[in-house]
């Protein structure tokens, strides 16, 4: 009876309609679109005659639907040139320099913020 229970099948459980040799792939951090946005950004600045051929032609084959206005493409550029700027400034400072700004923006702060001591002692 003991010789019954001996037996074992090897390998994994296999699981009804799911194909498990297929691997997901990794999501980039928003870091990484960032940084890729900038760098992409930059090869169109260094190339704006190629710019404007792209952007003509997906405007026009994508049909009035989907154009944007004027108002938009000055928003979507206004909003491009702050990212920019943005990752900019924080890729000129190192960590060390951020902390030490946070500190002194601390210290100048009223001993209003500070959290009171409770209890006795």
């Amino acid at each position: 009876m003991s010789d019954a229970y001996n037996v074992r099948p090897g390998g994994s459980l296999k699981l009804k309609g799911g194909d498990s040799s297929k691997k997901k792939k990794k999501t980039k951090s928003s870091k990484d679109r960032v940084k890729d946005e900038i760098v992409g950004s930059s090869s169109k600045l260094a190339s704006p005659s190629g710019d404007e051929r792209s952007g003509a032609s997906r405007s026009g084959s994508a049909g009035p639907s989907t154009a944007k206005t004027e108002a938009e493409r000055r928003f979507e550029e206004v909003q491009r040139r702050r990212l920019e700027q943005k990752v900019r400034q924080t890729a000129m400072k190192s960590h060390k320099e951020r902390v030490q700004e946070f500190n002194e923006k601390l210290e100048k702060l009223s001993e209003h913020h500070d959290i009171p001591k409770v209890g006795p002692g």
